[in-house]
């Protein structure tokens, strides 16, 4: 007699944001706590899992092979000399069809609804680093409000092709988007059609990781310029130790926690003190370093988060209540631990930012760690992966 197939347990939307506001008295953490082990396979998502003991080891393991065989001098030159050129190369091969439409953004990001309800009026969103814009027609399709401009950037030509011969693009249901070729780290010039203080919400996701340090400065003080008093920035990118960085290998590494993918295109991996300094050229405070719930979740191929289900406040019977959990919102939080092998803090940070006006220009409003555990379950394996999330307002 055939056995009846096993029932996966259905997968719940996720409703809220992984990071939480850092006024907020108590983040909105769930309470799946996993007391045992091997209880990892039998739900698709956990709070609170801390790394395992040996992460330490596998990180040391890891970037001291990287460290072994580092990009060659004269590629590096290369590399970073024509940044763009490889970005182009990507789209080319790419098109539309790599990255997911970023839905996740409206959850982490509610400023994005709110800037789009009928009645909001002008609103300017810029999202730069747009890509085939996949943060940009989503909230597009979204928009009720009349006037919401949206405006996409990228230092790919062929990227903002990709967004101009979209069909949304000629004909968006509410409201108007441009789109134009423009480099973040230009020095001293503003995007086509952008004039100093008339942008109300930057989005700026996984794009500050794409330029070298050298050029975080002139980044910052753009996206100063372009901005409204109290305008804000909607910020996430990768994270120190995350597990894309831990798989790269020989040959791969430009500088400490800077490399080069298979396809050319660079990428850094922050610490929230680095971004506290890039932003404000203040370390954060203990209280802004918030840490966000760790879930485990099904693998996923892309490079980029996944809407992933929200933990039930009830889905933990009270006898799995564990003993001494502390509180993630304090000093407490476990994190990562560092290799041991590099300095916290990029030594551009450690003097005023060339080319950046003087601090402080942001405030922060929300600079959180999204820690989440990835699990294959075909093959057994567990996978770390940290994000970097915030919201930067201009000064008044």
């Amino acid at each position: 007699m055939t056995s009846p197939p096993e029932v996966q347990p259905a997968r719940i939307p996720k409703l809220c944001s992984s990071v939480h506001d850092i006024n907020a008295e108590k983040p909105p953490f769930g309470s799946r706590f996993l007391t045992q082990d091997s209880d990892v396979w039998t739900q698709n998502a956990w709070d609170h899992v801390p790394p395992p003991e040996d992460q330490t080891e596998t990180i040391n393991a890891s970037l001291a092979r990287q460290r072994l065989v580092p990009v060659p001098e004269d590629d590096k030159k290369n590399y970073n000399a024509k940044p763009a050129k490889y970005w182009d190369n990507f789209y080319k091969t790419n098109a539309d069809n790599f990255f997911r439409n970023r839905k996740w953004l409206h959850l982490e990001f509610p400023e994005l609804l709110t800037a789009a309800e009928p009645d909001a009026g002008d609103v300017t969103i810029c999202e730069i680093g747009c890509g085939a814009g996949n943060a940009a027609f989503p909230l597009l399709t979204a928009n009720q409000n009349p006037n919401l401009t949206i405006r996409a950037y990228d230092y790919s030509t062929h990227a903002v092709k990709l967004v101009q011969t979209n069909a949304l693009y000629s004909s968006p249901p509410v409201g108007k988007i441009e789109a134009a070729v423009w480099d973040l780290s230009s020095p001293g010039t503003l995007p086509p059609g952008v004039e100093p203080g008339t942008v109300d919400i930057i989005i700026l996701v996984f794009v500050l990781s794409a330029l070298h340090p050298d050029e975080w400065g002139k980044a910052i003080a753009n996206i100063h310029k372009m901005l409204k008093p109290g305008g804000l920035v909607l910020f996430r990118d990768y994270g120190r130790h995350d597990l894309t960085q831990l798989r790269f290998k020989s040959g791969r590494l430009l500088e400490d926690n800077f490399y080069i993918r298979g396809d050319k295109t660079r990428v850094y991996f922050f610490e929230l003190d680095e971004l506290a300094l890039i932003f404000t050229g203040s370390r954060a405070s203990p209280a802004q370093k918030t840490s966000t719930m760790t879930e485990v979740v099904d693998e996923d191929e892309d490079n980029e988060p996944m809407s992933l289900p929200a933990p039930s406040p009830t889905a933990s019977p009270a006898s799995h209540t564990p003993v001494d959990t502390p509180n993630l919102g304090s000093d407490d939080t476990p994190s990562l631990p560092s290799s041991g092998l590099s300095s916290d803090v990029h030594h551009n940070l450690l003097r005023p930012l060339a080319h950046c006006p003087p601090h402080p220009l942001f405030t922060i409003e929300q600079l959180g760690i999204d820690r989440r555990l990835l699990v294959n379950r075909k093959r057994q394996l567990k996978m770390y992966r940290i994000w970097m999330q915030g919201k930067f307002r201009k000064a008044e």
